[in-house]
């Protein structure tokens, strides 16, 4: 077991120490081992915060790290969140693996190879590609435009280990990536944009910017860790039986965090200033990046709107018709209604949250904010029940809260 290891418990390197280990899952749940609660932290993170990288420690810079306990808590995690049985917690959870990991590949591609120290283990983006079969399937953009050559410096020629590095020795900005691949690794909620119609085509190749590749690649992780979720364990018996303690906790912190019920009242004048930033962003037919979107389709459905009322709101915008119906009625299968948006807190490290007026102080994510404005106001029309259809453009203004300050309530 490496740190490398620890940092991807999903590739195979990894799933293989874990076999060559030979360690027991049971006999350390048993013993109560670091990667128990470790494995439990991870869970609770990916549910309340959309990540599952530790709070304390600085893993993998951490020479004191503990790596195997790292590495075996991926295992742990897999069991705790099987036992929880609920669907929507699988698919959480599966996505903030895949954020973590897409994070710390961004900051392993950004480091400089000669500054790469051996406590810092990294992977650059041949390795990613070849792990999850795509070597062959991404090229770099050649220095005049179009894939390059396969085997000229390329993902899949000798060049992986840079994964395209060009000529003029940086990272290039755009590749192409063969359009099975991209079509099974992206979705409509990327916007008008994911349309092949929209996208440069050549030699059966998709170009892509870099932050694209990297999306897909975060597709590429969730799909890998929601593989064989959930495991069939019998309730109180086994394993299951010693982890029972810990399922109860993240059980209960499911149950205070989970979301009630939608505040069904479209009010856009009270929504909070990270849903008014995107929504604004959009009219100005700037495309929405995949988590600015995901984050303001959450929020809308979890007010209560409808795929087609989501639509007809965002008539007006960069957003397309056919992404947001995918998106929204993904998140309405009892998945974007059983838990709220992302937290404040990941929306910040995202850029799209700049807790205005302090408001993390009182609220920890848009739908709370959102609901203490509502309870707040003294008069309020639904943006569904105006006359002419409403949006938030013409009905600037409307139901304003009387003695509540434009920034809101804090």
């Amino acid at each position: 077991m490496d740190a490398l290891d620890a940092k991807y418990p999903f590739f195979a390197p990894a799933r293989e120490a874990v076999a060559d280990a030979a360690v027991s899952l049971p006999e350390l749940v048993a013993a109560d081992a670091p990667a128990v609660e470790r494995g439990r932290e991870r869970v609770e993170r990916a549910l309340m915060d959309g990540t599952v990288a530790s709070e304390s420690g600085s893993f993998p810079d951490d020479s004191d790290y503990d790596v195997q306990a790292e590495l075996l808590s991926y295992p742990i995690a897999r069991i705790l969140v099987s036992l929880l049985d609920s669907e929507p917690a699988i698919e959480k959870y599966a996505a903030a693996e895949a954020a973590t990991a897409v994070d710390r590949i961004r900051e392993d591609l950004a480091a400089d190879d000669e500054l790469r120290s051996v406590s810092a283990p990294t992977v650059d983006l041949g390795d990613v590609l070849a792990e999850f079969d795509l070597a062959d399937a991404v090229r770099p953009e050649a220095p005049g435009g179009g894939p390059a050559a396969i085997g000229a410096g390329g993902a899949g020629g000798a060049g992986a280990g840079s994964a395209g590095a060009s000529a003029r020795g940086r990272t290039p900005d755009h590749y192409w990536i063969d359009v099975g691949s991209y079509l099974g690794l992206t979705s409509p909620s990327w916007g008008p944009s994911w349309r092949l119609v929209n996208r440069a085509l050549a030699d059966g190749a998709v170009r892509v910017s870099r932050e694209e590749l990297l999306d897909a690649l975060e597709a590429a992780v969730e799909a890998r860790v929601r593989e064989g979720l959930p495991f069939e364990l019998a309730a109180g018996e086994g394993i299951a039986g010693e982890l029972e303690d810990g399922v109860a906790d993240l059980k209960r912190l499911l149950s205070e965090r989970s979301y009630a019920g939608p505040a069904d009242v479209v009010a856009p004048e009270l929504f909070p200033p990270c849903m008014t930033n995107l929504i604004e962003k959009a009219e100005r037919d700037v495309d929405l990046s995949p988590p600015e979107s995901f984050a303001l389709m959450s929020f809308l459905v979890g007010i209560g709107m409808t795929p087609d009322e989501v639509v007809a709101f965002c008539a007006d915008t960069s957003l397309d018709a056919e992404g947001i119906r995918y998106q929204t009625e993904y998140l309405k299968d009892d998945r974007g209604t059983q838990y709220p948006p992302p937290t404040c807190e990941t929306l910040a490290n995202y850029g799209i949250c700049h807790n205005e007026d302090d408001h993390m102080q009182v609220a920890v994510d848009p739908l709370a904010y959102y609901e203490k404005r509502v309870e707040t106001a003294d008069e309020i029309t639904d943006w569904r029940e105006r006359e002419d259809g409403g949006t938030a453009e013409d009905e600037e203004g409307a139901g304003e809260v009387e003695g509540e300050s434009e920034s809101g309530t804090e």
